[in-house]
């Protein structure tokens, strides 16, 4: 009998609108907010945070994937070591491999180049662009002519707003096509790695605590802006300076305590709070664990051959790291529907919302856009089943780079403002870095394997499914094995230019014409599957253009429903700068079981084996053995304190208290986060950092769906850990010099 966490009557009245932290809250909604601010202990004015040229906003960055924050005037940024990941994989080989090793620059000439993608945007204006992208539509426009107008009108606004070439914007749907609201971002092209912890601290635990807690993973990487003599943006050369921050975070090492408020800001990636039942249903029954599989097979793969291969071993190492991640998230989320019904929640959430709409005739429209919402749905659907395994078919970097040529070759007959975006110039310096990157990242041994299986699997499905362009231009019939597939596409490789990066790039600035003319096989085959592939993406932007007027219809019913009960509303993450807030806490995983907010260098210790992922430095132990903690021990007895709420239910003991005694390592809160919001600061009332943002517990994963107060926590790098092994460990006093650190 499966356990089933179940919504009160009371909870449910409030299922639309925030309960407990809950909210992912943009920057100017946080002036509304005061109360609740002030209710957590935070000290900064909640119209000071929605200032993004004020402290401590001004000092968030993103890295394009990841967030981070200035840590000092010289441009110095701290980050997840899982998010400058690419950077140190970048600057290793197997004979000198940071990865394992670590690295430290002791002055900034020793600094490394991060990599020819690697980008700090600094958000400086959101700007209201609504009536400007959606006030002049045609209510009869077809769902494609919808999509391609409001992309005309994003493509328009950001060309104005990029006059100025060291800034990078865009325009971005919230509340899924209410509201448009353009960014504005400085953009520094010149990222270099600073300091890295080897993986043995930066990756401690591995996929084996990924997503779990207890943990003690010093998932922190340092890396640094810099910028031309003039002090405006430049690419990478010997002769920039260091950035020179507006702001930067002040680092409290006397770090939190239970209970504690903590602010957290950065970019979260995506979430699906308002999003029907049966959108869980869908991704419950047939998307998630599709992808489990695909992800799976390809892990498996690239674990089996760089297992016998060091080289292939370094070179796949990021490629790795994100599908493991991917792929505990999407098993997390599967487990957390077996565990919390979320399915039921959700429909009941729509019946109390579909009941307060049939209370009132006006409100009838709303009914009718549920109904409009859920057709398009349907579709939606059999388009992802219907091509999910063309799209896993392609799944090759080599090919995948020759469509991106082709299309690029396509789009470039063109006028600037009619082309695709991501084809346009203004992209074009970061497609020419993905091609550089693929030196460092791409081998035609794990490509072939990778690519093999993916077609077997396709060439197993129904020819329904299938894509007879594909199928001719490999020359590949339904039931191939992997090992005939693999034969047949191995001897593609040495035919093609496209192994290198001179090769690559050769082909930028090319016509179609010569696409269409060459002999290059991975050149051929993007020629030959590229009119479906124009077919099918037509087919999404009519989806996409039909769901960008009935969600926004749906979202307008929420919201009025909610502000007839006086409550706010946040929007689905999206990638956009949003502060959310919360307490240092611990929760109750399971039946007899609570976890606490804190984890200690002692418990990493004893948790130590010989081989990874649980291979501490000897350093490491070695320091804290000989009592080298002073500035960062944590002897506090609030570690065991249980709220009230808590031993109501579960009868405390009588002085359940504990001492710590120890450096803490990781703690808990209940800020609301998802992915992209690793890196992120979290900081104390004043708005001084205390640790990053670097991952959930596996009881939150399914967090982009429900937010449950009770069991939903992140899990933070503690910044004492992080300063102790600066100075004890790693020796980085050049660093800390730089840094303004309180206590």
């Amino acid at each position: 009998m499966k356990s089933v966490y179940l919504l009160s009557t009371l909870a449910l009245s409030l299922s639309f609108a925030t309960m407990a932290d809950e909210g992912q809250w943009q920057p100017h909604q946080l002036a509304e907010l005061q109360h609740e601010l002030t209710a957590k202990g935070i000290e900064i004015p909640g119209k000071q945070l929605a200032d993004l040229s004020q402290y401590p906003m001004n000092a968030i960055v993103s890295l394009g994937y990841c967030s981070a924050s200035f840590v000092s005037p010289k441009g110095l940024v701290v980050t997840n070591h899982h998010c400058a990941y690419n950077a140190i994989q970048n600057n290793s080989t197997k004979d000198n491999n940071l990865i394992d090793k670590g690295f430290l620059a002791k002055t900034m000439a020793e600094e490394l180049p991060a990599g020819p993608q690697e980008r700090l945007y600094i958000t400086e204006a959101v700007t209201d662009v609504t009536a400007q992208i959606t006030g002049t539509l045609a209510a009869d426009l077809s769902g494609k002519a919808r999509y391609e107008a409001i992309e005309a009108n994003r493509k328009a606004l950001i060309k104005d707003c990029e006059s100025d070439p060291n800034y990078r914007c865009s325009v971005v749907s919230f509340h899924h096509g209410m509201e448009y609201f353009q960014i504005k971002q400085l953009m520094l092209q010149d990222v270099r790695l600073v300091y890295a912890p080897s993986e043995s601290v930066g990756n401690y635990g591995g996929d084996i605590d990924n997503f779990e807690y207890p943990r003690h993973t010093g998932d922190y990487t340092f890396i640094r802006g810099y910028v031309g003599k003039d002090g405006k943006p430049a690419p990478y050369s010997v002769d920039n300076v260091p950035y020179s921050s507006k702001n930067f975070l002040k680092v409290n090492a006397s770090g939190v305590r239970q209970g504690d408020g903590i602010l957290l800001a950065g970019y979260p990636g995506q979430t699906s709070r308002y999003r029907l039942a049966d959108e869980i249903a869908f991704a419950a029954d047939w998307q998630y664990p599709a992808q489990v599989k695909t992800y799976q097979q390809m892990i498996n793969t690239i674990d089996r051959l760089g297992a016998a291969d060091a080289d292939l071993k370094v070179k796949y190492a990021s490629t790795v790291k994100g599908h493991n991640n991917r792929m505990k998230k999407l098993q997390g989320l599967l487990d957390g529907f077996k565990v919390t019904d979320i399915h039921a929640i959700k429909a009941q959430q729509e019946q109390a919302l579909l009941d307060w709409i049939k209370a009132d005739e006006a409100r009838k429209p709303y009914q009718q856009s549920i109904e409009a919402l859920k057709q398009v749905i349907d579709a939606e659907q059999a388009f992802t089943q219907q091509t999910y395994y063309f799209e896993a078919a392609k799944r090759s970097d080599l090919l995948q780079a020759a469509i991106l040529l082709y299309r690029l070759a396509q789009e470039n007959q063109k006028p600037d403002a009619e082309r695709e975006m991501g084809f346009q110039q203004r992209d074009l310096k970061m497609i020419e870095g993905r091609l550089a990157r693929m030196e460092k990242s791409f081998h035609p041994t794990m490509d072939i394997a990778i690519w093999s299986e993916q077609l077997a699997e396709y060439l197993a499905q129904p020819d329904s499914v299938r894509v007879a362009e594909l199928d001719a231009a490999l020359g590949v019939t339904a039931g191939m094995t992997q090992a005939q597939v693999a034969e047949k596409i191995t001897a593609l490789y040495p035919q093609s230019s496209l192994t290198s990066t001179q090769g690559r790039t050769a082909w930028l600035g090319k016509t179609p014409a010569d696409f269409a003319q060459s002999s290059d096989p991975f050149i051929r085959i993007a020629v030959a599957i590229s009119d479906k592939n124009l077919t099918l993406e037509a087919q999404d932007k009519e989806l996409k253009g039909q769901l960008s007027q009935v969600r926004p219809a749906y979202m307008q019913a929420i919201i009025a429903y909610n502000k007839a009960q006086g409550k706010p509303v946040y929007p689905d993450a999206n990638s956009t700068l949003r502060i959310t807030y919360g307490s240092v806490d611990g929760y109750p995983a399971k039946d007899g079981v609570y976890k606490t907010p804190f984890t200690s260098v002692k418990g990493l210790i004893a948790k130590r084996q010989a081989d990874y992922p649980f291979n501490a430095p000897q350093k490491l132990v070695d320091a804290y053995l000989a009592g080298k903690t002073e500035g960062y021990f944590y002897a506090d007895l609030a570690v065991q304190r249980k709220e009230p709420w808590f031993c109501a239910i579960f009868n405390c003991p009588k002085n359940d208290v504990k001492a710590f005694n120890s450096v803490p390592v990781n703690f808990l809160s209940s800020a609301d986060t998802t992915g992209g919001n690793s890196g992120s600061a979290v900081m104390n009332g004043k708005g001084e950092l205390v640790g990053l943002n670097f991952d959930s517990t596996y009881e939150s994963i399914t967090k982009d769906w429900y937010f449950n107060p009770e069991i939903t926590r992140a899990i933070h790098v503690d910044i004492r850990y992080v300063l102790w092994m600066m100075q004890y460990v790693d020796n980085a006093d050049n660093l800390l010099a730089e840094m303004e650190i309180v206590r």
